[in-house]
C-alpha cells in the first residue's frame, strides 16, 4: 500500500496497526501537489497568524450560524490498544485524561461508542452478545476495513478530515475516505416515505436558534457506530443537534431511538474541532488493499 505523507501523521497502535495502516495508507499524490498547507480562507487570525479557534461563530446570509469547515475529532482517544470491552477502555483512558487534538485522529468514542454511559450502552440481547463476539475477534469483520463506506456518526470519530459546506437550503457533509457525502437539507421538505435504505439514511435539518436539529432515517441494517460493532439498523431513527459555539468547535449531540437493537432511546455529544490550514485527500481504501485477503 502506499504511505501517509508526513504532512498529515495519522495514528498507528495497538493490535489493530495493521487495519489501521492498511487503510490510513491509501493517501495519493505528493504534498507539494496539494493544499495541506494552504491557509483556511476567510478564517479569523490572531497575531502571530494563527487561526484563532476562539473567535466568533460565521454566519450564513440568513443570519444563522455558517457550519462550514474542515473538521477533526476534538476530544483524541489518548491509549488505543485494539478493540476492548468498555471497562477496559476505562482503565486505559479515564474521564480525566485528555489528549489535545493535533490532526485527524481516533474519538474517545471511537472504540467503542457508550464509553462514558453509566453500564455501557443499552442493548439488545442480541446486540450485546453480537458486539461481544466480534469484540473478541477484534472486530475483523468490520465494513470500514472492507473499504465499504462509513456511517456518518462513525465517521465523527475516525482519523479522516470531513469537510462542511453550508448554505441555508443545504449541508453538504464530504468524507475524504472512499469520497462519500451526506446531505442535510434545510429547505423546509420532510423526510421521504418508505425509502431505498442507504448507507448514510436521508436527512433533513431545521433551526432551533443556533443548533441546527437533523432528524434522520432509512438506514441499511448493520450500519456499525464504532470499532466494537455497536449498530443502528434498519428500524432506527438519529437526531442530531449540531451547534458551533464558536469558530472554532462544533459540538454535535446524538440522539438513537433504534428499539431493534436497543432497550431504551440514547445519546452521546461528540465535538469537532476546525482543522485550521489544510484540505481533503484523496484517499480511496479499496486502491491496492490487499487486508480482507490476508483474514480469509
Amino acid at each position: 500500500m502506499g504511505t501517509v505523507h508526513s504532512a498529515r501523521p495519522r495514528v498507528r497502535t495497538g493490535v489493530m496497526t495493521i487495519v489501521i495502516a492498511g487503510l490510513i495508507g491509501t493517501a495519493s499524490g505528493s504534498p507539494g501537489a496539494q493544499w495541506f498547507t494552504y491557509p483556511s480562507p476567510g478564517a479569523p487570525r490572531t497575531a502571530d497568524g494563527k487561526v484563532a479557534l476562539g473567535a466568533p461563530t460565521p454566519r450564513l446570509a440568513n443570519g444563522k450560524p455558517d457550519l462550514s469547515g474542515v473538521w477533526m475529532t476534538g476530544d483524541p482517544l489518548c491509549v488505543i490498544r485494539g478493540v476492548a470491552s468498555v471497562s477496559d477502555l476505562l482503565k486505559m483512558n479515564p474521564r480525566s485524561l485528555k489528549c489535545p487534538p493535533s490532526t485527524a485522529t481516533f474519538s474517545r468514542h471511537s472504540i467503542n461508542i457508550g464509553i462514558d454511559m453509566a453500564g455501557g450502552l443499552p442493548y439488545q440481547p442480541w446486540l450485546a452478545t453480537l458486539v461481544d463476539e466480534r469484540t473478541a475477534k477484534q472486530s475483523v469483520d468490520d465494513p470500514h476495513i472492507r473499504c465499504l463506506p462509513d456511517f456518518f456518526v462513525r465517521a465523527y470519530g475516525l482519523p479522516h478530515f470531513l469537510k462542511f459546506s453550508h448554505t441555508p437550503d443545504l449541508l453538504l457533509m464530504l468524507n475524504e475516505y472512499n469520497g462519500t457525502y451526506r446531505q442535510v437539507f434545510t429547505d423546509g421538505r420532510p423526510l421521504p416515505t418508505d425509502p431505498n435504505p442507504s448507507w448514510q439514511g436521508y436527512s433533513i435539518g431545521a433551526w432551533e436558534g443556533d443548533t441546527l436539529v437533523i432528524d434522520s432515517a432509512g438506514f441499511r441494517d448493520d450500519l456499525w457506530l464504532d470499532w466494537a460493532g455497536s449498530m443502528v439498523t434498519g428500524a432506527g431513527r438519529i437526531r442530531e443537534r449540531i451547534t458551533r459555539t464558536h469558530f472554532g468547535q462544533l459540538e454535535i449531540e446524538i440522539a438513537v431511538d433504534d428499539p431493534k437493537a436497543y432497550t431504551r432511546p440514547w445519546s452521546v455529544t461528540f465535538r469537532q474541532q476546525f482543522a485550521a490550514d489544510t484540505e481533503l485527500i484523496d484517499e480511496i481504501c479499496g486502491e491496492n488493499e490487499t487486508f480482507s485477503e490476508k483474514i480469509k
